[in-house]
């Protein structure tokens, strides 16, 4: 039987509560997003601490532990994508935007300098609109007799997207406090379009940031110490990293997605990066 969204998250909302208990699904969550409507207190994340007030907003990633103490009673809602959504090859997980949603959630996965999990909005508008989007979520998942699928994925794609931007902005504000403002436009440019092979040739990066494309190279491994082709292959092998850590897709399935020529040829890549071939990558996980 295909396997539906219902099946694959779970959506939990609490309203003017003062004590949270730790929650059951922790040890299977593989992403959750939290929003605080209303309420004073302090979350635990790992170890680290912060305060919430209304309408904030935090993002846990597998192994991700938080506790939550209330100073003020609290309303939030809690969506967590389970780790079974991302189980099983993309052909049983044809009727799921399993690749898409990945894709948003992989630049969190890759950002490891954003410890506490708390989300930056670079605009009032992106905030108010993610409240509203997670209010419909929640009360379309909660109503079992008429919940509409179509609604529920719509509308989880779309807080993914937003989130997925803001965080592409605070990873490109933390960084060009040390590097160019030109070299860090360069490096959202190749991370946002990985996927699309056609937009990341030189001639075609080169033509985005009015630079010649003899120079790009040049320019690039002056800035980052290494080159452009060298840069690209590093990001691709990381986000083969968290395919390997994070879903059961198959090597040549990975391996069509980022464009090699087949699973020996990007296992071969992976070894000669890496130190270790696919296989043993996944073993060691286990």
């Amino acid at each position: 039987m295909a396997r539906t969204i219902i099946e694959n998250i779970v959506i939990l909302r609490y309203e003017k509560m003062t004590a949270f208990e730790f929650c059951q699904y922790t040890s299977i969550r593989f992403f959750e997003i939290l929003h605080f409507e209303e309420g004073e207190g302090t979350i635990k994340v790992n170890g680290n601490e912060i305060n919430y007030r209304p309408n904030c907003l935090f993002i846990f990633v597998p192994d991700d532990i938080y506790i939550v103490e209330a100073k003020t009673p609290t309303t939030t809602t809690a969506i967590k994508f389970l780790k079974s959504f991302f189980n099983g090859s993309s052909k049983n997980n044809s009727n799921l935007p399993v690749n898409n949603w990945f894709r948003n959630i992989e630049g969190i996965l890759c950002n490891e300098n954003h410890q506490l999990r708390a989300l930056e909005f670079q605009s009032d508008v992106d905030k108010i609109s993610l409240a509203s989007l997670i209010g419909i979520v929640q009360k379309e998942y909660s109503n079992k007799q008429s919940n509409n699928l179509l609604i529920i994925e719509n509308t989880l794609s779309i807080i993914l997207q937003i989130i997925a931007r803001n965080m592409r902005v605070i990873v490109s504000e933390k960084e060009t406090a040390s590097k160019s403002s030109k070299i860090q436009e360069i490096i959202n440019y190749i991370h946002q379009n990985i996927y699309q092979p056609e937009l990341l040739t030189n001639k075609a990066i080169a033509e985005k940031f009015f630079i010649s494309e003899n120079y790009l190279n040049q320019y690039f491994k002056k800035n980052i110490d290494m080159s452009i082709k060298k840069y690209k292959l590093n990001y691709k092998l990381k986000l083969v990293e968290n395919r390997l850590k994070y879903t059961d897709l198959h090597f040549s399935e990975i391996a069509s997605e980022f464009g090699f020529t087949d699973s020996s040829h990007l296992n071969k890549t992976f070894l000669a990066y890496k130190g270790l071939t696919l296989g043993s990558f996944k073993a060691n996980l286990a």
